[in-house]
């Protein structure tokens, strides 16, 4: 059988542009929707490359063991030598916020202070550990900026989890979080293809919560003041980041990591000092933003899949 890259996923939507590329280069390629299935141990994985790209947000489509299955599929993929792009630890970071800001932490990458708990009544208890307000929270295993909320003291937040619109988060802990705040209303977002930075891209937050690079959905994970007005600019824009230092780190963060692909962003106080607060392996591009500068993530994504291919 001859050799081919294989996606695994369990979003069509978030995965027709890459499709689209690797069309355009000519690799042969095939589509694992990884919503429900079978791994049988018994048998061997085909030969060729495996680009993980599944969401922690996967439970939002209603694929709720989408991440199990597609972890029971890497580990066998693994285990018979196969080469996957973002693989076990990758999916490992993309499911837990706690384990993104203690690798991050661990590479002298400032993280928002977090406290995580687990039941109503230990939500509150972290808040008050935390003693800092306004704060935000959010959840565990997220995207799609879930139970993203900014409370601005303890009662509001007593109210909130004891209330109706109260989120439950899908592994059940829920992070209570240092509220930074953007003195511009901006997050950047730095893309890497192959462990190398591609471009970093400025992302509006003045209008919300919920923004995204892609096209085809809101899986951000932002936060910002309420009540802002938004500028008459472009919500994602392709930029020259200053933060070099900060770039170096996270080349050596993703390295360590076993991370090949991935958007990690950071917001910057109103000192000047730039906490990082999310690191996305299923990353997403925005065509706007990238038709202004001729930059282009998916395809760049492609000349990889492409490359790790041919060393086969």
């Amino acid at each position: 059988m001859a050799k081919k890259i294989y996606i695994l996923h369990e979003n069509n939507e978030w995965t027709n542009h890459l499709v689209k590329r690797l069309e355009e280069l000519n690799l042969p390629y095939e589509s694992w929707h990884l919503d429900k299935g079978i791994v049988n141990l018994t048998e061997v994985p085909p030969e060729g490359i495996f680009y993980n790209r599944m969401s922690a947000s996967s439970h939002t489509r209603d694929h709720r063991y989408a991440p199990e299955l597609t972890g029971a599929v890497i580990d066998w993929l693994e285990f018979h030598g196969r080469k996957v792009i973002n693989g076990s630890n990758a999916l490992r970071l993309e499911l837990s916020k706690v384990k993104q800001y203690t690798q991050l932490e661990r590479f002298g990458i400032q993280t928002p202070k977090t406290v995580a708990a687990v039941g109503k009544e230990n939500i509150l208890e972290a808040a008050k550990s935390l003693n800092m307000t306004p704060f935000i929270t959010k959840h565990n295993r997220a995207g799609k900026g879930l139970g993203v909320q900014l409370f601005y003291s303890l009662e509001a937040l007593a109210e909130y989890v004891n209330g109706p619109n109260y989120e439950e988060p899908v592994d059940g802990i829920t992070l209570i979080q240092q509220y930074v705040k953007s003195p511009e209303s901006f997050i950047t977002r730095v893309e890497f293809v192959g462990g190398k930075n591609i471009y970093s891209v400025r992302v509006d937050t003045s209008e919300g919560f919920e923004l995204c690079p892609a096209d085809a959905c809101q899986i951000g994970d932002l936060f910002c003041p309420a009540g802002e007005q938004p500028q008459m600019r472009a919500k994602f824009e392709i930029v020259e980041n200053s933060r070099k230092d900060l770039i170096d780190k996270y080349v050596k963060f993703l390295a360590a990591s076993s991370i090949d692909v991935a958007g990690i962003e950071f917001i910057v106080d109103e000192n000047g000092t730039a906490y990082t607060y999310d690191v996305n392996t299923n990353t997403n591009y925005n065509s706007d933003a990238e038709a202004k500068t001729q930059q282009f993530g998916m395809l760049e994504l492609a000349k990889l899949l492409g490359s790790e291919l041919e060393k086969l």
